[in-house]
């Protein structure tokens, strides 16, 4: 427990932490079963990324794929201006960047853009799939 923190709000803050951790690390089963009951698909971390935003950076196309499917928010831009999928041209994730565009996102959304990122960092694969 966090000092001064009443145990409630350190008990949510816990779990905001746990799930936030599970996006990244792709361990999907624990943050889909909490998502599934009740828990905010649209989350963020102190920087604004959401669990998406995690999952999609961190390479786990699956569960990008899921937390779309649940609602998340696939344009949804960190504090930053970032958006998963320009975060996922970055790093150069094809099967990610896949994903989302199956799933809405929108390659001119964010600063930088997707479309920027991906012509940017020389990402030919993936700027062929925003056409």
């Amino acid at each position: 427990m966090t000092d001064n923190v009443p145990n409630d709000d350190a008990a949510a803050i816990e779990l905001a932490h746990s799930m936030l951790e599970a996006a990244r690390s792709g361990d999907s089963a624990p943050l889909l079963a909490l998502i599934d009951q009740g828990a905010p698909v649209n989350l963020r971390d102190s920087s604004g990324n959401s669990p998406l935003m995690l999952a999609a950076y961190h390479g786990h196309a699956e569960l990008v794929r899921e937390l779309a499917a649940r609602g998340a928010d696939v344009d949804l831009a960190n504090d930053r201006g970032q958006s998963p999928l320009a975060g996922v041209a970055f790093k150069g994730y094809t099967e990610v960047a896949e994903v989302l565009l199956e799933a809405g996102a929108d390659p001119d959304a964010g600063t930088p853009s997707a479309r920027e990122t991906a012509r940017y960092f020389e990402r030919e694969e993936i700027s062929a799939l925003m056409g």
